[in-house]
């Protein structure tokens, strides 16, 4: 059974950095894309970035420039540096992977797995 756990969310004023983790568990981990989604109140959960199998990142406009994503596949796990946060990254962070090997999707409803998400807070 394939288990995602997120960590390093929190409070952060705007300008300021967090590091985002995802440990996943259950399967072989560098054969399959990985990503993060984000979730505010009241809206639908939103892309953020994925890395392929590969390593090839992908970005929303939204965050290019001031996110990176990353693998780690000797430690089954997937980071996101968030910098230049802006209060309007404020929302529930969700990593998320496929069920299906060596593919690449952009869309929340083509990740078969979700973590339960971390929350982070930028203030003004």
């Amino acid at each position: 059974q394939v288990q995602l756990v997120e960590s390093g969310g929190g409070l952060v004023q705007a300008g300021g950095s967090l590091r985002l983790s995802c440990a996943a568990s259950g399967r072989t981990f560098s054969s399959y894309a990985m990503a993060w989604f984000r979730q505010a109140p009241g809206t639908e959960r939103e892309f953020v970035a994925n890395v392929a199998w590969s390593g090839s990142p992908y970005y929303a406009d939204s965050v290019k420039g001031r996110f990176t994503i990353s693998r780690d596949n000797s430690k089954n796990t997937v980071y996101l540096q968030m910098n230049s946060l802006k209060p309007e990254d404020t929302a529930v962070y969700y990593c998320a992977t496929t069920k299906v090997r060596y593919e690449t999707y952009f869309t929340a409803h083509e990740y078969a797995y979700w973590g339960q998400g971390t929350q982070v807070t930028v203030s003004s």
